[in-house]
Protein backbone atom coordinates (compact mmCIF):
# COMPACT_ATOMS: atom_id res chain seq x y z
CA UNK A 1 0.00 0.00 0.00
CA UNK A 2 2.83 2.39 0.85
CA UNK A 3 4.56 1.70 -2.49
CA UNK A 4 1.41 2.64 -4.41
CA UNK A 5 1.00 5.78 -2.29
CA UNK A 6 4.65 6.80 -2.79
CA UNK A 7 4.38 6.25 -6.55
CA UNK A 8 1.22 8.33 -6.73
CA UNK A 9 2.83 11.14 -4.72
CA UNK A 10 5.95 11.11 -6.91
CA UNK A 11 3.84 11.20 -10.06
CA UNK A 12 1.80 14.09 -8.67
CA UNK A 13 4.91 16.04 -7.68
CA UNK A 14 6.60 15.48 -11.05
CA UNK A 15 3.46 16.62 -12.85
CA UNK A 16 3.29 19.74 -10.69
CA UNK A 17 6.94 20.53 -11.37
CA UNK A 18 6.53 20.12 -15.11
CA UNK A 19 3.39 22.21 -15.24
CA UNK A 20 4.87 24.81 -12.91
CA UNK A 21 8.03 25.17 -14.98
CA UNK A 22 5.97 25.83 -18.11
CA UNK A 23 3.95 28.47 -16.33
CA UNK A 24 7.13 30.02 -14.95
CA UNK A 25 8.70 30.15 -18.41
CA UNK A 26 5.60 31.84 -19.83
CA UNK A 27 5.52 34.30 -16.92
CA UNK A 28 9.15 35.28 -17.63
CA UNK A 29 8.47 36.17 -21.30
CA UNK A 30 8.61 39.91 -21.88
CA UNK A 31 5.15 41.40 -22.23
CA UNK A 32 4.15 43.01 -25.48
CA UNK A 33 6.47 40.79 -27.53
CA UNK A 34 5.11 37.97 -29.60
CA UNK A 35 6.93 34.75 -30.30
CA UNK A 36 8.64 34.59 -33.70
CA UNK A 37 6.38 33.14 -36.39
CA UNK A 38 7.12 29.66 -37.65
CA UNK A 39 9.38 29.65 -40.73
CA UNK A 40 7.60 29.39 -44.05
CA UNK A 41 9.08 26.35 -45.76
CA UNK A 42 6.52 26.20 -48.54
CA UNK A 43 8.52 28.15 -51.13
CA UNK A 44 9.99 26.28 -54.06
CA UNK A 45 13.77 26.11 -54.25
CA UNK A 46 15.16 28.93 -56.43
CA UNK A 47 16.78 26.44 -58.83
CA UNK A 48 13.52 24.54 -59.28
CA UNK A 49 11.12 27.40 -59.99
CA UNK A 50 10.86 26.77 -63.72
CA UNK A 51 8.17 24.21 -64.55
CA UNK A 52 10.20 23.13 -67.61
CA UNK A 53 13.20 22.04 -65.56
CA UNK A 54 13.38 18.47 -64.23
CA UNK A 55 13.21 18.04 -60.47
CA UNK A 56 14.09 15.08 -58.28
CA UNK A 57 10.44 14.11 -57.82
CA UNK A 58 10.20 13.62 -61.60
CA UNK A 59 12.78 10.83 -61.51
CA UNK A 60 11.41 7.95 -63.53
CA UNK A 61 10.77 4.71 -61.72
CA UNK A 62 11.92 2.43 -64.54
CA UNK A 63 14.78 0.16 -63.65
CA UNK A 64 17.36 1.54 -66.08
CA UNK A 65 16.91 5.16 -64.92
CA UNK A 66 17.07 4.15 -61.26
CA UNK A 67 20.20 2.09 -61.92
CA UNK A 68 21.91 5.01 -63.68
CA UNK A 69 21.09 7.36 -60.81
CA UNK A 70 22.25 4.82 -58.24
CA UNK A 71 25.55 4.16 -60.02
CA UNK A 72 26.30 7.88 -60.34
CA UNK A 73 25.43 8.48 -56.66
CA UNK A 74 27.68 5.58 -55.56
CA UNK A 75 30.55 6.88 -57.68
CA UNK A 76 30.21 10.37 -56.19
CA UNK A 77 29.89 9.08 -52.61
CA UNK A 78 33.00 6.88 -52.93
CA UNK A 79 35.09 9.94 -53.75
CA UNK A 80 35.95 11.25 -50.28
CA UNK A 81 37.84 14.22 -51.73
CA UNK A 82 34.50 15.80 -52.70
CA UNK A 83 32.70 18.19 -50.36
CA UNK A 84 29.37 17.54 -48.71
CA UNK A 85 27.85 19.86 -51.28
CA UNK A 86 29.09 17.65 -54.13
CA UNK A 87 27.95 14.50 -52.32
CA UNK A 88 24.44 15.98 -52.17
CA UNK A 89 23.91 17.16 -55.74
CA UNK A 90 20.57 16.24 -57.27
CA UNK A 91 20.78 13.52 -59.88
CA UNK A 92 17.68 13.24 -62.05
CA UNK A 93 17.49 10.58 -64.76
CA UNK A 94 14.70 10.59 -67.32
CA UNK A 95 14.82 8.13 -70.21
CA UNK A 96 18.60 7.78 -69.89
CA UNK A 97 19.21 11.55 -69.88
CA UNK A 98 20.84 12.74 -66.63
CA UNK A 99 20.46 16.22 -65.14
CA UNK A 100 22.79 17.33 -62.34
CA UNK A 101 21.66 20.19 -60.10
CA UNK A 102 22.97 21.92 -57.02
CA UNK A 103 25.98 23.70 -55.62
CA UNK A 104 29.55 22.41 -55.50
CA UNK A 105 32.59 24.07 -53.89
CA UNK A 106 34.85 24.52 -56.90
CA UNK A 107 35.21 24.25 -60.66
CA UNK A 108 37.30 21.12 -60.10
CA UNK A 109 34.47 19.49 -58.12
CA UNK A 110 32.03 20.44 -60.84
CA UNK A 111 34.18 18.75 -63.49
CA UNK A 112 34.66 15.68 -61.28
CA UNK A 113 30.92 15.19 -60.71
CA UNK A 114 30.15 15.76 -64.39
CA UNK A 115 32.87 13.25 -65.40
CA UNK A 116 31.53 10.60 -63.02
CA UNK A 117 28.02 11.07 -64.40
CA UNK A 118 29.26 10.88 -68.00
CA UNK A 119 31.21 7.69 -67.27
CA UNK A 120 27.97 6.01 -66.14
CA UNK A 121 25.35 7.56 -68.43
CA UNK A 122 27.46 8.01 -71.56
CA UNK A 123 28.68 10.87 -73.73
CA UNK A 124 26.09 13.60 -74.48
CA UNK A 125 23.68 12.14 -71.89
CA UNK A 126 24.48 14.55 -69.04
CA UNK A 127 23.11 18.06 -68.58
CA UNK A 128 24.93 19.97 -65.88
CA UNK A 129 23.15 22.68 -63.94
CA UNK A 130 25.75 22.64 -61.17
CA UNK A 131 26.82 25.99 -59.78
CA UNK A 132 29.90 26.86 -57.78
CA UNK A 133 29.40 28.09 -54.23
CA UNK A 134 32.86 28.58 -52.66
CA UNK A 135 33.38 28.64 -48.90
CA UNK A 136 32.87 32.07 -47.45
Amino acid sequence: MRVVYRTAVRTFLCTCLLLGSGALARAQEPTGQQAAPAPDNTKVNERDRSKDEPTADQQKENRSDRDITQQIRESIMKDKSLSTYAHNVKIITQNGQVTLKGPVRSDEEKRTVETKATEVAGENKVTSELNIKPKQ
